[in-house]
């Protein structure tokens, strides 16, 4: 991967000529491509080959905001990871397999599934055992086995283990009765087993022989129990927000209006809503038309949101999982693999509703710190500042002392003109609530 002149290309070496050829020829690109599985690319001059041993070079579509799999919801990722399923059934179709399930391969388009690695696919080879079976499990499988039966956050071991989560450890924290499941006996028990048993054992003697027959039950076993997984939502802390908030009708409407106005003054192309729940005010944004990412740090609250837009069908939003206080960082070789929150900005606007109290109150966050994070991520802004009248306020501070002296509009808006000038403010009806739309100074 590597970009000319603004667009980003890949390079297919002469290395991969037979399997690249069969994936065009077969009819398999075609058919992933139009089925929405696959991204699409164009062929471009060689003459923008980064080397003499490129035999094509392609120039793929972008996907609007790359998202990683410690990011997702639990349906995000068995969504993926049945998308992956599909992908390698009807690769088989056309005599190809995928050599690697990586998570990373999949990203979302319009809160849908597709696959980004066009060269993973090559040649099936009668006999051959799946070479991608591990990281399948390692990626998806594993994960899902652990959000489902122990606890949804350990979806963040992915954070932590870039090539999937070691099967062994997965066995040791999975409760005793997923011994009793064959397929977790089989894909994760013995699995971690058996590669304890080889793993110091040269490729040949670990490679077993599979004809097609079991090759095509192994990949069906894999999707009957990743179907079966399943995680019950009503246990977080946010998912029911809405549900339990001090809004009247009155203000709740003028709050939805107020964000209308504001993103048809400033027609953003981008929106990020952080702490945005599931998604009432993000909607407002993809309605219009502008890629809206949803950020929270509930992930009862992001499943809720992933199930609607999986049934509405192709809105530009996509929910994530997100802790504002430690966002994603970068990863992997020289912490550039796998991109921060602020290096996949910065964002046209960003909404930060009903979100100040929380980073200044619970997280001992200072509106300077704040400000200035802000102002890395975004050209505009709409926020809502929660006086310490507001009833949610007050459930903060009713479990600690009252230090926040400085935590006052006043101060707000002093602390933020350093980094934002105040284009436009307005009282929420019916509450202790202002909304600011603000523009990052220099902008």
């Amino acid at each position: 991967m590597f970009q000319r002149d603004g667009s980003l290309l890949r390079q297919v070496n002469y290395l991969y000529k037979e399997h690249y050829d069969q994936l065009k020829s077969s009819g398999l690109y075609n058919e992933l491509v139009s089925s929405g599985l696959l991204i699409p690319h164009n062929e471009v001059d060689i003459q923008h080959a980064a080397s003499d041993q490129a035999y094509k070079v392609i120039r793929p579509d972008l996907i609007p905001f790359i998202s990683y799999p410690y990011e997702w919801c639990f349906s995000q990722l068995k969504d993926a990871a049945l998308t992956t399923i599909e992908i390698q059934k009807k690769a088989f179709e056309f005599g190809m397999s995928l050599k690697d399930c990586s998570a990373y391969n999949i990203q979302f388009r319009n809160a849908r599934p597709i696959f980004i690695d066009t060269l993973s696919f090559e040649k099936y080879r009668e006999g051959e055992p799946w070479i991608a079976y591990r990281q399948f499990c390692q990626h998806f499988l594993a994960p899902l086995a652990l959000m489902s039966y122990r606890d949804i956050r350990l979806s963040q071991l992915l954070r932590i283990y870039i090539d999937g989560v070691p099967l062994d450890l997965v066995s040791s924290l999975l409760p005793f009765k997923t011994r009793l499941s064959f397929s977790l006996l089989s894909h994760i028990h013995l699995h971690a087993r058996s590669q304890s048993r080889y793993a110091d054992k040269p490729i040949g003697v670990r490679k077993k022989k599979m004809g097609k027959l079991g090759f095509r039950g192994l990949i069906d076993s894999l999707e009957t129990t990743v179907r079966k997984l399943k995680w019950k939502t009503q246990f977080t802390e946010w998912a029911d927000y809405y549900e339990d908030t001090n809004y009247s009708p009155g203000a709740f409407q003028h709050k939805k209006d107020l964000v209308a106005e504001f993103l048809d003054n400033v027609r953003p192309k981008t929106v990020w809503d952080l702490g945005g729940n599931i998604g009432v005010f993000s909607r407002i944004a993809s309605d219009r038309g502008i890629q809206t990412i949803c950020f929270d740090i509930d992930p009862g609250a992001v499943e809720k949101h992933y199930q609607d837009c999986s049934q509405d069908g192709e809105a530009p939003i996509l929910p994530l999982v997100l802790d504002l206080t430690n966002p994603s960082p970068g990863t992997g070789w020289q912490n550039d693999e796998r991109l921060s929150l602020q290096k996949r900005g910065p964002a046209d606007m960003i909404f930060a509703l009903a979100l100040i109290h929380h980073l200044a109150i619970s997280n001992n966050l200072p509106f300077e710190r704040i400000a200035e994070f802000f102002s890395q991520i975004c050209s505009y802004m709409i926020i809502e500042f929660v006086s310490k009248n507001d009833s949610q306020v007050q459930r903060l501070l009713a479990s600690r002392e009252d230090i926040f002296k400085d935590y006052n509009q006043q101060t707000f808006e002093a602390v933020f003109k350093n980094y934002f000038s105040i284009e436009s403010s307005a009282r929420i009806v019916d509450s202790d609530r202002t909304f600011y739309l603000m523009r990052r100074k220099g902008d």
